[in-house]
Order: C-alpha cells, then structure tokens, then sequence
C-alpha cells in the first residue's frame, strides 16, 4: 500500500472537496454496542469501548486474559431491570482486582471506593441504583496477567451505595 493510500484510509476529507484533511484523523477506537442481553467479547476486540446503551442492561463476558488486554466500559442508558454486567471467561481461574470510586447522585458527602479482591472477584455487576449502572458510569478492565483483569474507573448509585463487585 503506497503512502497515499495509507493516507487516505486514515484521514477524512472536508465536504468541500478541496483535498485537505479534516480534523479526523488517525486511529480511532471500536465501539460496541449491546446487541441483546448477552455479548462474548473477542480478544481482536482489544481497546474497544463497550456500551451499556439498553435500560434492560447487558452482560459481556471477557475473552481469556492475555497481558495487555483492555476493554473500556460506558453506561449511555440507566439500568432499569437486569444488570449492567462484566464477567470474567473463565470464572474458576479469572478474576478481577483493583476498584473503583462510587458517587451517590442522593447525598451530598458521599464517596465510596469499593474493591475487587483479585482472588474470589469475577464479575461487576450494576443495578442502576446502589451498585452503580448509572448514565456517565464508565470503568477500564486491564489484563495484567493470563488470570487478572484489573479495574479502574468510576460509577455513581442512589441509595445506601453497595459494592459492585461479585463472585459470580
């Protein structure tokens, strides 16, 4: 492939016609949107952002760890029913460390962190109230090992927040 065309593919040009580059360029990150209540991730699927775009939530199950992996996730829709959900592929020997930093939208001095144990954890589950599932709730899975993803993000909850964190 020519350097021109290399260019053209990574480059969107002006309406106009006049040849020069718009502001989009370069690599741009995949966005998967939910296509029912259940969607297996693929490892090629590596720095992707996942949507919890339906109010009746979502659960995507991870692919098996290799080291480098990452998986952004984004909440575009409160839950409503179900969960918003993350699992890990292999729930015997997978697991989830790290945490992540809980609001509540209902009071005023709130902040919780909750932690994931990186030995019995292997879904993130949330509810759309005391465990997060929130519009604006987003978290990163990093696999930093062929058996730990570790978490890292934010969500927020209504009342009394709970942890999100769960062994199955």
């Amino acid at each position: 492939m020519t350097a021109t065309a290399i260019d053209n593919t990574l480059n969107s040009y002006d309406q106009v016609g006049n040849g020069k580059p718009s502001l989009m360029r370069g690599q741009h990150k995949q966005i998967i949107s939910s296509s029912g209540a259940t969607r297996q991730l693929l490892a090629s699927e590596s720095g992707s952002t996942c949507l919890f775009d339906s109010a009746a939530g979502v659960v995507y199950t991870l692919p098996t760890p290799v080291i480098g992996m990452t998986f952004n996730f984004q909440t575009t829709v409160t839950i409503t029913s179900n969960a918003a959900k993350v699992i890990t592929k292999t729930v015997a020997s997978e697991f989830i460390g790290g945490g992540i930093i809980s609001a509540n939208a209902t009071v005023a001095s709130s902040g919780d962190f909750f932690t994931a144990d990186g030995a019995t954890h292997v879904a993130i589950s949330e509810n759309g109230t005391t465990t997060g599932g929130v519009i604006g709730d987003n978290f990163t899975l990093t696999a930093v090992s062929t058996t730990l993803w570790l978490i890292s993000g934010l969500n927020s909850g209504s009342g009394t927040n709970a942890t999100p964190f769960a062994t199955s």
